[in-house]
C-alpha cells in the first residue's frame, strides 16, 4: 500500500476537475487577464471574475476586486505585514506561527521599525484571547495570527480574538493555510481585517496559487509591495490605487488560478461540513489508536479533541524523528514529515525543539484503510527495537 499522509504540506491526490480546467486553459484559452480584447482574453477574463467570486463567496465577503491572487500565501503575508506596518507600530502575534509569519515581522523587529509581543501558546498549543488583549498598549497596530497550526493542528479561537481587536480598534490578519477548505471561515463573523489563503493546500488547488481578501478599511492604509504592469491606466507611472490592481502587478498564475477554481467547486459540491466530518472522524481514529500503543508520545488534549484540524504529531520512544519518518516511507510507503515544520517556535512552546516530531496529515482523499495501515505500520516499527 501507498499512503499519502502530508496534506499539511500539500495536498495530494487533487480532484480530477482541477488538472482538466489547467489543461483546458492551457491548450485552449492561454490568454492574458486586462491586457487585450480578443477572445482568449475576454475569456480569462471571464474565468479570473469568476474565481474572484467564487472565494468571496466561499469565505463571506461581499467584494470580489478586494480579492487578490498571489503566488502562495507566505507571499500574501509578506505583502500585508509590509504593506501595514511602519515606524514605531506595535504587533501582537503568537507562538504557534509559522515561518510565513515570523520572519517578516522579526526582520522589522530587528531593524528596529516595530514593537514585536510573541504570546506564548499553553503546552496543547492554544492561544488565550486574554493574553492577546493585556499585551494590547497604545501604538499596537496590527494582530497577526494562525488560525490552526500546522504542526499539532490546534485550532485557534478566531472569532474571541476578532473580538478583542475589533474592542481596541486594531487591525486583525489571520493565516488560513491550515484552515481554508476545512474549517468555516467567516470574515464578517470574525472581525478580520484581512484573510490571508494558499491554495495547493484544503483548497485542493494546484501549488503556486494563493491570495489573500482585504478589507476597505485595512486597504486604505495598506501600501503595495511589488509595481509594474495591471493592464490598467497604463499611460500612468503610478501604481493604480484600486482595487485588485493596487496589488497585483504582472501576470497572473491563470493556470492556476482555473485549478484552484474546480478545487473551490469541488468543497462547495462536496460540503464543507461533510469534509470537516470526515477528516475528523479519520483524526480522531488515527490519535485514539496511537494513545493504545506503548512508547509513542502524543502531543494533543484528549479533552480538547474537537479543536484540532487533520495534523497528527508523534515521537517514539528511543528513536530518533528523522530514523522514524524515514522507516515509514521506506519501509512501509507512508508519506509524512518530520521535523520542526517551519515553526520552530511552536515546537519550543510544545517542548519538542530541536528534534521536532513525526507529522500525518488527513485528506478527505484519505481512507480508514490507509489509517489502519499506518496503524500497523507504527506497531511493527516499535516492535522492531
Amino acid at each position: 500500500m501507498n499512503v499519502y499522509l502530508d496534506n499539511a504540506s500539500t495536498t495530494f491526490p487533487k480532484p480530477k476537475a482541477v488538472s482538466e480546467a489547467m489543461y483546458n486553459f492551457l491548450i485552449n484559452i492561454g490568454g492574458n487577464p486586462g491586457r487585450s480584447n480578443h477572445d482568449n482574453a475576454l475569456e480569462t477574463n471571464r474565468l479570473l471574475l469568476e474565481a474572484r467570486e467564487s472565494i468571496a463567496s466561499f469565505f463571506n465577503f461581499n467584494k470580489m476586486e478586494n480579492v487578490i491572487f498571489t503566488s502562495n500565501i507566505t507571499s500574501s503575508l509578506n505583502i500585508l505585514i509590509n504593506g501595514i506596518l511602519k515606524k514605531g507600530d506595535h504587533v501582537i502575534t503568537s507562538s504557534m506561527e509559522h515561518n510565513s509569519v515570523i520572519r517578516p515581522l522579526y526582520s522589522l523587529k530587528e531593524n528596529n521599525i516595530i514593537e514585536l509581543d510573541i504570546i506564548s501558546a499553553d503546552s496543547f498549543g492554544f492561544i488565550s484571547p486574554a493574553d492577546i488583549e493585556n499585551k494590547i498598549k497604545e501604538n499596537t497596530k496590527l494582530v497577526v495570527i494562525t488560525h490552526a497550526s500546522n504542526v499539532f493542528g490546534s485550532i485557534q479561537p478566531i472569532r474571541e480574538i476578532g473580538e478583542v481587536c475589533k474592542k481596541h480598534n486594531i487591525f486583525f490578519v489571520i493565516d488560513s493555510a491550515q484552515s481554508a477548505g476545512v474549517l468555516n471561515i467567516d470574515f464578517k463573523d470574525f472581525n478580520l481585517s484581512a484573510l490571508a489563503f494558499t491554495g495547493h493546500k484544503s483548497l485542493f488547488g494546484p501549488q503556486g496559487t494563493g491570495g489573500f481578501i482585504i478589507n476597505d478599511d485595512l486597504n486604505s492604509i495598506c501600501s503595495p509591495y511589488a509595481l509594474g504592469g495591471t493592464g490598467s491606466l497604463s499611460y500612468s507611472l503610478t501604481q493604480p490605487d484600486f482595487l485588485p490592481d493596487k496589488f497585483e502587478s504582472g501576470t497572473l498564475n491563470m493556470p492556476g488560478i482555473c485549478g484552484l477554481l474546480e478545487g473551490i467547486k469541488f468543497i462547495k459540491n462536496e460540503g464543507l461540513n461533510t469534509i470537516y466530518e470526515k477528516n475528523s472522524y479519520l483524526r480522531s481514529y488515527l490519535v485514539e489508536e496511537l494513545h493504545n500503543i506503548n512508547n509513542v508520545i502524543l502531543y494533543d488534549s484528549i479533552e480538547k479533541a474537537d479543536s484540532y484540524t487533520s495534523c497528527v504529531s508523534f515521537n517514539i520512544k528511543g528513536l530518533d524523528t528523522s530514523e522514524l519518518s524515514y522507516l515509514l516511507d521506506s519501509d512501509y510507503n507512508i508519506k509524512n514529515r518530520s521535523g520542526l515544520h517551519c515553526s520552530p517556535l511552536a515546537h519550543k512552546t510544545i517542548g519538542t525543539y530541536p528534534s521536532g516530531t513525526v507529522r500525518l496529515s488527513i485528506s478527505y482523499f484519505n481512507t480508514k484503510d490507509e489509517i489502519d495501515y499506518a496503524i500497523s505500520s507504527i506497531n511493527n516499527i516499535i516492535k522492531s527495537i
